[in-house]
Parts: structure tokens; sequence; C-alpha cells
């Protein structure tokens, strides 16, 4: 957990524990990359006293792909689209409930489960490994990219409704905006390199594309 602000920081700390999750505070930019190494999950906030939180985040993604939640009070749809796109996997508006915040720690522990490897053609996705290769090349994707094309990999060709990738990708209780979605497919088109891999199927979802070799 990465909050500055003890007034936020205690009771959140204590309330994470309550539910089970064990929990490390930092309260400086400087401090993030070394304490997030070995960890799960990163709960961020932007407004830190040392630096900005989405450049904490942009430096966290050189060097590693754990899952990041931007917990802040910054709500601006802008804040939000970009921290989706430099690598969050979730992103949440204080004030928010800690049993919700909870929840959605432990819907991102589990997503990162270990299956055989997926493939599609061109596309192939390791759920052991977390490595997904396109053509043989390796792509680096943030955890919630990769648990989305995961999804789709599943069953290719098959549409996927917004709903069941919101339910599984996100939460089954999913309170954010449609456009998380959108952005996530966005960016992950971006970084397979080839953006009818996944196919958009109006008014129902997304669809991994079939090689018809």
């Amino acid at each position: 957990m990465v909050e500055d602000d003890p007034a936020v920081s205690e009771p959140l700390l204590a309330g994470l524990q309550r539910n089970g999750i064990e929990t490390e505070h930092v309260a400086y930019a400087s401090h993030v990359v070394a304490a997030a190494s070995g960890v799960d999950v990163v709960l961020l906030d932007l407004g830190l006293p040392d630096g900005d939180g989405l450049d904490v985040l942009r430096e966290l993604r050189r060097v590693s792909d754990v899952p990041v939640i931007i917990a802040t009070a910054r709500g601006d749809e802008t804040d939000r689209i970009v921290g989706l796109e430099i690598g969050a996997d979730d992103y949440v508006v204080k004030p928010y409930s800690v049993r919700e915040l909870a929840a959605r720690i432990r819907a991102i522990a589990r997503r990162r489960r270990v299956d055989a490897p997926l493939a599609s053609g061109r596309v192939v996705v390791d759920r052991n490994r977390h490595r997904v290769s396109v053509d043989g090349r390796e792509v680096e994707l943030t955890a919630k990219e990769f648990d989305l094309l995961a999804v789709l990999a599943e069953e290719p060709g098959r549409a996927v409704t917004r709903q069941e990738l919101f339910s599984r990708v996100w939460d089954p209780v999913w309170i954010g905006t449609g456009k998380t979605l959108d952005v996530h497919v966005a960016s992950l088109r971006r970084k397979l390199g080839d953006p009818s891999l996944i196919e958009t199927v109006r008014g129902v979802g997304y669809r991994l594309a079939v090689d018809d070799a």
C-alpha cells in the first residue's frame, strides 16, 4: 500500500489485515519499486509527497508486471484513462469501502492462476509462465491485459460479451465505467501489433480472431 496520509493509511491497513490481507505500507514514491518486489498486488495513491503516482506507475511498469490498483481521490475521467493506459489493472476513487477493496485485491490475485498454454494460430497465451507471444515474438502485457486476452483465447472465434469480460477480468459486481474495457482492448491491440487479432462484435463484445490456416 502506497499512501502518505496517516488518516487514510492507518485504518486501511487495519481493515485489510482484518480481511486477511497481509499488507506492507510505504509513504513515498521513491520506495515503491523496491517495496513491490515479491508482492501480489500494489495499491497506489497518486498524490505522494515526493512525486506523482502516475510517474511511479510508469517506472514500475519498466521493471515489473505486478498488478496495480490505483486508489486515489482523483476521479477525473482523464486520470482514469491515463492510469489504465500506462499499466494500472484497476482504478478506484476515494471514498471506497475496505470490503470492496479487499474483494478487488482477491479477484486480481485469483486471476494469476496456473493453467496450460492457450494457442490460437498466431497467438499463444501461457498462463503458467504468464507470457504471451505473437508469431513467436514475446509481448509484454499488464496483468489485466493478460487476463483479458486469456479469456478471449479460451474459445477463439467466440464472441465474449462485455458483461462476461467485466465479470471475469474485473469483478462480478463491476461499478466502474464501460470505457475501462475499451481502453484495455485498445492497449492490447496495440501491443499485439495487429489490431485485427481482436475483433469487435457490435452490440455484444469482443472475440479473438481465428487463424484461417
